[in-house]
């Protein structure tokens, strides 16, 4: 097979095992890289100095950034299943145990670690997705050497970035800054953890904006990287980079290389996503994401010349979805968009960037050029439903646990056709209480399939509807490890 000369990846240290289910290690070097902050309560900001040579001094920014940056070591139970088929009888395997008709073999956990920003005094910590995606365990240790255990509040596959809590009080935090206000060339730093080495900070410029590497493989990804060139590497995931402020400006989450480790390429997710991601997951328990509902694509000389079109500076309109908000306010295929709310947008990345920034029901102005006019209309965002309502992630409300639909690599990788995963539990939960654990795959409840939340809502309602006594659900799963298992819920419980 040819490789590539250069790979894009994520930057996860201390990968201790090999796939599960193949008992093969896969070629494509998992390396993770992210993290990220929210407000802190006291908006302080720090002077910069210069040295005499006329370089910025970085010692103030360091200094106040490297306590907000945490270790994550993440651990994961590998288990490879011998059993006969998934689909077999749910109820006569969760009553006569997981392994009816096969056995199992217990294999070393895998451990990893990354790195996280403290974003409040009272223990939200940010990090990459795939920093604590399939993690069983997690603990953070901070610079201070205190060791906490972690809960996942939730996650966003889309942006890479998940929230964390610990039961902590009066920790150090970073301050926000604004990443749309970096310069190229401007002095960053990138704080974290790389190789276990605990509080490592290094220093590069900004070597670009909105950045499109094509390394997230959700069904909307939104990339719109930083790109420097300060020394990032293995377990630097979820750490800081932060200006010469000490302001928060972007999370380190991968790098371009041909060895995995650090060659002058890193890409962090900038805090204008980052903030607005924490925000909807602490208030809604899911990511509000707003669409427009078009098809786009950069405009490059080649495809000026075939469409003949003399706009090089913006984005090209492919598609527009039927019953889309572009649909609703007369954007038509062909268009040329150029500014989102008067900010020029030259590529798509700059354009999904501007847009996940907004919540469904959100107006927008958008500008393009059509046969050599320019237009602004007022678009009203939708939804993935297509309707413009806030979507609360109700699975929290019915079961104590947030709730995504699975992405297409876990599918793949588990051989499955769709699923609705646990991301986050709260304590003493139905679910919890029952024994699931974060990471855990729905594939069945009272043996009707469950592809999306909205199936799983409608099993626990058409449940709740059931006689008391006959209320029990019954959920059939899989563990992205590869462990089926099953649990039983009586709803009535108190």
């Amino acid at each position: 097979m040819k490789m590539r000369l250069v790979s894009v990846m994520f930057l996860l240290a201390g990968m201790l095992a090999v796939n599960a289910q193949n008992g093969t290690a896969k070629k494509k070097e998992i390396i993770a890289n992210g993290g990220f902050i929210q407000t802190p309560i006291t908006n302080v900001a720090y002077t910069p100095t210069r040295s005499v040579a006329g370089l910025p001094d970085l010692t103030v920014a360091a200094e106040n950034s490297v306590n907000a940056v945490v270790h994550i070591k993440v651990e994961t139970k590998q288990r490879t299943m011998m059993r006969g088929d998934m689909d077999d009888d749910p109820f006569f395997n969760f009553f006569f145990g997981p392994n009816g008709g096969g056995s199992q073999r217990q294999l070393e956990p895998q451990k990893a670690s990354g790195s996280g920003v403290i974003i409040s005094t009272d223990g939200y910590i940010v990090t990459n997705n795939h920093v604590v995606s399939e993690a069983d365990n997690i603990q953070v240790v901070l610079n201070d050497k205190r060791t906490f255990t972690a809960t996942v509040i939730g996650t966003d596959p889309n942006t890479d970035i998940a929230l964390l809590k610990i039961e902590a009080k009066d920790l150090p935090t970073l301050v926000f800054g604004n990443s749309d206000d970096l310069k190229l060339g401007e002095w960053v730093l990138a704080i974290g953890n790389p190789f276990n080495l605990t509080s490592t900070v290094t220093a590069g410029i900004v070597s670009a904006k909105a950045r499109n590497i094509n390394i997230i493989s959700s069904k909307t990804p939104i990339e719109s990287f930083i790109q420097t060139d300060a020394a990032i590497n293995p377990g630097n995931s979820g750490g800081a980079l932060v200006n010469t402020k000490g302001e928060l400006i972007g999370i380190n989450t991968a790098i371009a290389s041909q060895t995995g480790s650090y060659a002058g390429y890193g890409f962090a997710v900038p805090v204008s996503i980052v903030s607005k991601v924490v925000a909807d997951i602490k208030q809604y328990g899911a990511v509000q994401r707003a669409l427009m509902g078009v098809q786009i694509r950069d405009i490059d000389d080649d495809f000026a010349k075939e469409k003949k079109i003399k706009v090089l500076d913006g984005v090209y309109v492919a598609e527009v979805n039927d019953l889309s908000a572009a649909k609703d306010a007369g954007i038509k295929e062909g268009d040329i968009i150029t500014k989102i709310n008067g900010v020029a947008v030259k590529s798509s990345a700059e354009l999904q960037e501007q847009v996940g920034r907004h919540r469904p029901g959100d107006k927008i102005d958008v500008s393009f050029v059509r046969e050599g006019k320019d237009k602004t209309v007022a678009v009203t965002l939708k939804n993935q439903q297509g309707d413009t309502k806030v979507v609360k992630n109700k699975g929290m409300e019915v079961l104590g646990a947030s709730l995504e639909e699975v992405g297409d690599d876990l599918k793949q990788k588990l051989r499955i056709s769709g699923g609705v995963q646990v991301v986050g539990l709260q304590k003493n939960s139905l679910l919890s209480e029952a024994g699931v654990q974060k990471g855990f795959v729905i594939i069945k409840i009272n043996n009707k399939p469950i592809r999306k939340v909205t199936d799983l809502e409608g099993a626990v309602k058409a449940n709740n509807s059931a006689d008391e006594q006959d209320r029990a659900l019954f959920i059939t799963g899989i563990y992205p490890n590869g462990k089926v298992a099953y649990y039983a819920i009586d709803p009535t419980k108190d």
